[in-house]
């Protein structure tokens, strides 16, 4: 059984469920084990010298009656602890799915996909066989082999001494060897987990293994942990077979002697007592006995499995949430869109240095802001602390005037739409994907942003339009398209602060003007900020805020940092030259 602190509730939750479907099975033990007796009273009918015919009918009829009470009492136990396990099997996915969705960033930085997918998949499917199959062998175990030995000692007491020996020896071994294999089936379960995690990888990647020709290289590297998770799951298997067998020839030894003493004591029941219709109720007895033993067995190998799962289960439960609301929380409903970072330092949770260094700043409501840098300079991290993906120290961000970590995260995230770098689509129709931020929104709403992220056109193209589905992180479309789709997606939650990450680096120069004229268009009196590595970008922007090496190196217009800023100057010319190699133009405005 499972006692966690994740898992013992629902004992208590669905508890009328267990009780009845408890109190249920053992009826229908009871119930059956008279049905081995009504027949060994008809088989001594028959040996006497004028058959009772109207004993055997009777006999007959009471059979079939609990043959009845049996079925019903059967779907009855099944729909009760199934059920139950069914349904805590469905909460606890809820209660994972919605654990993992507030897990930080640092965490699945270090946890991959495959592995996270095992929780899901494999080790639920422990949990829930030990809440249904496992509680329903443990009840059939003790009760119905404990009803039938109570019924073979009334029967002939040496037999079943005889008897219970071998099984009781059985039941030792099973509890002996119940670690040996939880720990085997840990084993099983790491090496399933680390071939998803391959697995996965491969296929979201599948375009870079075929550009750099590695097709087989990556067969071989499959292959090598698909032959280590069939090993590990063989040997597993072979234990559990093994164990089987042993269990399947000492059963059979055991009923070889019943048969073999017990046909001696009918053969001298004048002696002994014991009647060729008793000999036949024992053997069913003892018979109804195996399936209680292989249960018992069974149910430790559930157990086994269980609990090794639910450790698992546990360690992921019980990772800390660390990005979550303070308990003195600023009473705001609604933000504007001013932004003032005061001395801003910040290294990740994992990092050795600092990545963002005496950061200070200002953003208006309603501007229209560009952070430049080289790669590395820190525009990201500081993108990711608006969005409060991370912990930071008090007072040195702030929203509106409020300390970013006296707010809501509901609030702060709801007040801000993002377009990442990756661009990340869901495998769904664009028209879901724009509309990702509403349950339902209005189509008017969705072709308007699609027609300011300049992808409208090419969404009309489509043979199914906004219908499309789109491939698996948005493979069927172009980069470009799906930063354009990214966009809209943005613009349809119409926020009051809208950072893009580096979203126009996949289109053309003349898609990126568009993109940006529109949005200073309908941005109007909305904090806009833009992420970027060319100064095409945020040339026309009214602030343009240079990091380097995680400090701010200038802040100030694009005419402003042509005269007084060196680094801003160099970064022009190298964009001037870059261009000319290319083919173009140098920009005069630049």
């Amino acid at each position: 059984m499972l006692f966690g602190k994740h898992f013992r509730k629902y004992y208590l939750k669905y508890a009328l469920f267990f009780l009845i479907g408890v109190f249920v099975l053992i009826v229908v033990d009871w119930f059956q084990l008279e049905i081995p007796k009504i027949i060994g009273d008809i088989i001594d009918t028959l040996y006497q010298t004028q058959v009772d015919e109207t004993m055997i009918l009777e006999g007959i009829k009471r059979i079939a009656v609990l043959a009845a009470i049996i079925a019903f009492g059967r779907f009855l136990w099944r729909y009760t602890i199934f059920g139950a396990s069914r349904r805590i099997e469905y909460q606890l996915q809820n209660v994972m799915f919605r654990h993992s969705t507030n897990l930080s960033q640092s965490f699945y930085a270090n946890e991959k996909v495959g592995g996270l997918m095992t929780y899901f998949i494999n080790d639920l499917q422990a949990i829930r066989m030990a809440f249904g199959p496992g509680l329903l062998m443990l009840v059939d175990g003790l009760f119905l082999g404990g009803f039938a030995v109570y019924r073979m000692a009334n029967l002939n007491g040496r037999l079943t001494i005889i008897a219970a020996i071998p099984m009781l020896m059985l039941t030792a071994l099973m509890v002996f060897i119940r670690k040996s294999m939880s720990a085997k089936f840990k084993l099983r379960q790491k090496a399933f987990e680390n071939l998803s995690d391959f697995t996965q990888e491969n296929f979201s990647g599948i375009t870079v293994v075929k550009a750099f020709v590695r097709e087989m290289k990556e067969y071989m590297l499959f292959r090598q942990r698909n032959d280590e998770l069939y090993a590990k799951h063989m040997g597993f298997v072979k234990y559990m077979v093994f164990v089987n067998i042993f269990i399947s020839i000492a059963l059979n030894v055991v009923i070889l002697t019943i048969i073999v003493y017990g046909s001696t004591l009918v053969i001298y029941r004048e002696q002994t007592g014991l009647t060729a219709g008793e000999l036949t109720e024992y053997i069913s007895y003892f018979f109804t006995l195996i399936w209680p033993t292989m249960a018992l067995s069974r149910f430790i190998q559930i157990q086994s499995q269980a609990k090794a799962s639910a450790e698992r289960i546990d360690v992921f439960l019980n990772h800390e949430i660390e990005i979550k609301d303070s308990k003195d929380l600023d009473d705001v409903k609604d933000l504007k869109g001013s932004i003032q970072v005061k001395n801003l330092t910040f290294q990740y949770p994992d990092g050795d240095s600092p990545v963002l260094k005496d950061v200070s700043f200002e953003i208006n409501q309603g501007e229209m802001v560009g952070i430049l840098g080289r790669t590395g300079s820190g525009k990201s991290s500081l993108v990711d602390l608006f969005l409060r993906i991370y912990n930071l120290n008090e007072n040195q961000v702030f929203l509106d005037g409020h300390d970013i970590m006296k707010l809501p995260i509901h609030t702060v995230r709801d007040t801000i739409g993002y377009v990442p770098q990756d661009n990340f689509l869901f495998s769904e129709t664009i028209y879901s994907n724009i509309g990702f931020a509403y349950n339902d929104v209005d189509t008017t709403k969705i072709e308007e942003a699609a027609r300011l992220s300049d992808v409208y056109d090419n969404i009309m193209e489509f043979k199914e339009k906004f219908s499309t589905i789109l491939g698996e992180r948005g493979v069927t479309v172009s980069g470009g398209q799906k930063q354009r789709i990214s966009i809209a997606r943005a613009l349809a939650k119409n926020p009051e602060i809208l950072i893009l990450d580096d979203s126009v680096s996949a289109v053309d120069t003349k898609t990126e003007e568009a993109i940006i004229s529109n949005l200073h268009r309908v941005r109007e009196g909305r904090t806009t900020i833009f992420i970027a590595h060319r100064i095409s970008t945020v040339k026309r922007m009214d602030k343009i805020i240079l990091l380097d090496d995680g400090k701010v190196v200038a802040v100030g217009s694009h005419k402003q940092l042509l005269k007084t800023c060196v680094l801003y100057q160099d970064m022009v010319r190298r964009q001037q030259l870059e261009n000319l190699v290319q083919g173009g133009d140098i920009d005069e405005r630049l």
